[in-house]
Protein backbone atom coordinates (compact mmCIF):
# COMPACT_ATOMS: atom_id res chain seq x y z
CA UNK A 1 0.00 0.00 0.00
CA UNK A 2 1.41 3.35 -1.03
CA UNK A 3 0.94 6.52 0.95
CA UNK A 4 -0.65 9.58 -0.58
CA UNK A 5 1.15 12.91 -0.42
CA UNK A 6 -1.14 14.04 2.40
CA UNK A 7 -0.36 10.90 4.39
CA UNK A 8 3.38 11.41 3.87
CA UNK A 9 3.04 14.93 5.25
CA UNK A 10 1.01 13.47 8.14
CA UNK A 11 3.79 11.00 8.95
CA UNK A 12 6.31 13.85 8.97
CA UNK A 13 4.08 16.03 11.18
CA UNK A 14 3.45 13.18 13.62
CA UNK A 15 7.17 12.41 13.78
CA UNK A 16 8.06 16.04 14.39
CA UNK A 17 5.29 16.25 16.98
CA UNK A 18 6.76 13.31 18.86
CA UNK A 19 10.25 14.81 18.64
CA UNK A 20 9.06 18.20 19.90
CA UNK A 21 7.26 16.54 22.81
CA UNK A 22 10.37 14.51 23.65
CA UNK A 23 12.50 17.64 23.48
CA UNK A 24 9.96 19.53 25.61
CA UNK A 25 10.12 16.85 28.30
CA UNK A 26 13.93 16.75 28.16
CA UNK A 27 14.03 20.52 28.63
CA UNK A 28 12.13 20.26 31.92
CA UNK A 29 8.62 20.39 30.52
CA UNK A 30 8.97 23.45 28.31
CA UNK A 31 5.37 24.42 27.64
CA UNK A 32 5.96 25.93 24.20
CA UNK A 33 7.68 22.83 22.82
CA UNK A 34 5.05 20.54 24.34
CA UNK A 35 2.20 22.61 22.90
CA UNK A 36 3.82 22.66 19.45
CA UNK A 37 4.43 18.93 19.67
CA UNK A 38 0.78 18.31 20.57
CA UNK A 39 -0.46 20.40 17.65
CA UNK A 40 1.86 18.66 15.20
CA UNK A 41 1.01 15.19 16.53
CA UNK A 42 -2.77 15.63 16.34
CA UNK A 43 -2.68 17.34 12.93
CA UNK A 44 -0.34 14.65 11.59
CA UNK A 45 -2.61 11.88 12.88
CA UNK A 46 -5.55 13.60 11.20
CA UNK A 47 -3.70 13.74 7.88
CA UNK A 48 -2.66 10.09 8.10
CA UNK A 49 -6.06 8.51 8.74
CA UNK A 50 -8.36 11.33 7.64
CA UNK A 51 -10.58 13.72 9.61
CA UNK A 52 -13.65 11.49 9.74
CA UNK A 53 -11.76 8.39 10.93
CA UNK A 54 -9.87 10.50 13.45
CA UNK A 55 -13.14 11.80 14.86
CA UNK A 56 -14.61 8.30 15.05
CA UNK A 57 -11.44 6.95 16.69
CA UNK A 58 -11.57 9.54 19.47
CA UNK A 59 -15.38 9.45 19.80
CA UNK A 60 -15.79 5.70 20.37
CA UNK A 61 -17.57 4.89 23.60
CA UNK A 62 -14.90 2.46 24.84
CA UNK A 63 -12.18 5.09 24.22
CA UNK A 64 -14.01 7.95 25.96
CA UNK A 65 -11.88 7.97 29.13
CA UNK A 66 -8.68 8.02 27.07
CA UNK A 67 -10.01 10.77 24.82
CA UNK A 68 -11.03 12.98 27.75
CA UNK A 69 -7.64 12.52 29.43
CA UNK A 70 -5.69 13.05 26.20
CA UNK A 71 -7.55 16.23 25.23
CA UNK A 72 -7.61 17.40 28.85
CA UNK A 73 -3.84 16.93 29.05
CA UNK A 74 -3.36 18.96 25.88
CA UNK A 75 -5.54 21.72 27.33
CA UNK A 76 -3.55 21.69 30.58
CA UNK A 77 -0.33 22.10 28.58
CA UNK A 78 -1.91 25.04 26.74
CA UNK A 79 -3.00 26.53 30.08
CA UNK A 80 0.62 26.58 31.38
CA UNK A 81 0.46 23.39 33.46
CA UNK A 82 2.94 21.34 31.38
CA UNK A 83 3.94 18.69 33.94
CA UNK A 84 0.41 17.86 35.07
CA UNK A 85 -0.80 18.09 31.47
CA UNK A 86 1.79 15.60 30.24
CA UNK A 87 0.96 13.14 33.02
CA UNK A 88 -2.75 13.30 32.19
CA UNK A 89 -2.02 13.21 28.46
CA UNK A 90 0.23 10.16 28.82
CA UNK A 91 -2.51 8.33 30.71
CA UNK A 92 -4.95 9.18 27.93
CA UNK A 93 -2.45 8.20 25.23
CA UNK A 94 -1.92 4.79 26.83
CA UNK A 95 -5.69 4.27 27.05
CA UNK A 96 -6.21 5.31 23.43
CA UNK A 97 -3.26 3.62 21.74
CA UNK A 98 -2.48 0.77 24.16
CA UNK A 99 -4.10 -1.78 21.84
CA UNK A 100 -1.39 -1.11 19.25
CA UNK A 101 1.58 -1.99 21.50
CA UNK A 102 1.54 -5.76 20.75
CA UNK A 103 1.44 -4.96 17.02
CA UNK A 104 4.35 -2.53 17.39
CA UNK A 105 6.31 -5.10 19.40
CA UNK A 106 5.75 -7.75 16.71
CA UNK A 107 6.97 -5.30 14.06
CA UNK A 108 10.05 -4.34 16.11
CA UNK A 109 10.94 -8.02 16.57
CA UNK A 110 11.22 -8.37 12.79
CA UNK A 111 13.88 -5.65 12.51
CA UNK A 112 17.49 -6.87 12.26
CA UNK A 113 19.24 -5.54 15.40
CA UNK A 114 16.21 -4.52 17.45
CA UNK A 115 14.59 -7.94 16.98
CA UNK A 116 17.68 -9.73 18.21
CA UNK A 117 17.83 -7.46 21.26
CA UNK A 118 14.12 -7.92 22.03
CA UNK A 119 14.47 -11.71 21.77
CA UNK A 120 17.02 -11.95 24.58
CA UNK A 121 15.62 -14.03 27.49
CA UNK A 122 14.95 -11.41 30.18
CA UNK A 123 14.23 -8.57 27.79
CA UNK A 124 11.65 -10.68 25.95
CA UNK A 125 9.70 -11.22 29.20
CA UNK A 126 9.80 -7.52 30.11
CA UNK A 127 8.76 -6.43 26.59
CA UNK A 128 5.89 -8.93 26.56
CA UNK A 129 4.67 -7.69 29.93
CA UNK A 130 4.90 -4.03 28.91
CA UNK A 131 3.07 -4.64 25.63
CA UNK A 132 0.48 -6.88 27.25
CA UNK A 133 1.28 -9.73 24.87
CA UNK A 134 0.37 -13.25 25.78
CA UNK A 135 3.25 -15.57 26.45
CA UNK A 136 3.37 -18.71 24.39
CA UNK A 137 2.84 -22.13 25.96
CA UNK A 138 6.22 -23.33 24.68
Amino acid sequence: MWLTDGQKIGVALTTFGGLFMLLGVMLFFDGALLALGNILFVSGLTLIIGPQKTFYFFARKQKLRGTVCFIGGILLVFLKWPFVGMVVETFGFLNLFGDFFPVILTFLRQLPFVGTFLSLPYIRNVADRMAGSRQSAV
